[in-house]
């Protein structure tokens, strides 16, 4: 499987700015877009930047 990030935010808005923080930090590519979570919040991915997927492959483009 290999290793992937999960951030969760109060709203859309925070749960962006801490992926594109978490990307930047750890050199990581967004794999999805924040969503609704299935509990309360918003929720998004992201993956080592190794293990990012080719482009038009699920990559989310900004």
């Amino acid at each position: 499987m290999g290793v992937s990030y999960m951030v969760r935010g109060s709203s859309a808005a925070e749960c962006q700015r801490e992926l594109d923080r978490l990307c930047r930090l750890l050199g990581a590519v967004a794999t999805t877009a924040p969503m609704r979570a299935s509990g309360p919040g918003w929720m998004a991915r992201a993956v080592p930047m190794t293990k990012a997927p080719a482009v038009g492959e699920g990559l989310v483009e900004r």
